[in-house]
């Protein structure tokens, strides 16, 4: 007897709950309704509906792979990052909401730019899937951003999602070691750095260590090393009155604000995630 979407959704929620799962009634709801291409509202009115063996046993290998830890966007293959689709590969990060606080945060800014200068260019250093740069030119239309990275997956990730999202004659991908390959002349410089120490990696919870890239997460023995890199390399980069903005972890902010302003920059913007953690950090330089 072919299973339905009811029946097929209450095996999910318990093999995930047997797992230890936290979240596994959303979690079967997202892969579920994921792999169907359904919306929550379908995914509610069509529950007795049968599916053929073939989605029975698309689901069941997605189930399985989630019971074994691996992140629902994984297996999914794709996330969305404020309003956008963004794909993900083995190299990118999984965007989090966390990160949207910081797009957030820059948009009024690019906005301000905008408004004096009629454009506003825009550098994603360690862009993974172009989530940053992507978001706030798809918020800021006058806005092109050229996205960073050392990765070629990552890039070509990046590149795919600008054109999955009608981004693609605004955006560029640009192979560089933080700054090595960057010109000068931006008026935005934002990054999603590479923040835990090396020491903490090990300690982390498996959808994020065994399915984040190490280079994405580490960032070395203080956690500091790409701020420093950050800090040091965006004044000569940046144009008159350009802004540096960066995602930071919850203990970071006296250091980072430390490192920017032995470089001559000054804070003028902040805020905390959705835990009540400190979380973005928006700099000028020469104020």
């Amino acid at each position: 007897m072919a299973e339905t979407i009811d029946s097929l959704f209450a095996e999910a929620r318990q093999s995930l709950q047997a797992a230890g799962i936290e979240g596994a009634v959303l979690d079967a709801r997202l892969l579920i309704s994921g792999l169907l291409d359904l919306s929550l509202t379908a995914f509610m009115l069509r529950g007795g509906e049968r599916l053929s063996a073939e989605e029975t046993a698309k689901i069941r290998a997605a189930i399985k792979r989630r019971a074994q830890r691996e992140p629902v966007h994984r297996i999914l293959g794709a996330r969305e990052f404020f309003g956008l689709t963004l794909g993900l590969s083995s190299e990118t990060l999984e965007p989090r909401p966390d990160t949207e606080i910081l797009v957030e945060r820059l948009i009024p800014f690019a906005e301000r730019i905008v408004a004096d200068n009629a454009a506003c260019r825009i550098l994603d250093l360690g862009t993974g899937t172009g989530a940053i740069c992507l978001a706030l030119l798809q918020t800021v239309p006058q806005a092109r951003g050229i996205g960073a990275d050392i990765s070629p997956d990552a890039l070509s990730t990046a590149s795919a999602n600008a054109a999955r999202n009608g981004l693609s004659d605004r955006f560029e991908a640009l192979a560089s070691d933080w700054f090595s390959a960057v010109s000068d002349g931006f008026d935005i410089i934002v990054s999603n750095p590479p923040y835990i120490r090396s020491a903490v990696m090990a300690t982390l919870e498996p959808e994020v260590l065994n399915h984040d890239p190490a280079a994405a997460l580490d960032g070395g023995a203080d956690g500091l090393d790409a701020y420093r890199a950050i800090a040091a390399g965006a004044g000569p980069r940046l144009n008159a009155g350009g802004i540096v903005g960066v995602e930071i972890g919850f203990d970071q902010r006296t250091a980072v604000t430390a490192l920017f302003k032995s470089q001559g920059f000054t804070l003028v913007d902040e805020a905390r995630d959705l835990g009540g953690n400190d979380r973005v950090l928006i700099f000028r330089r020469g104020d």
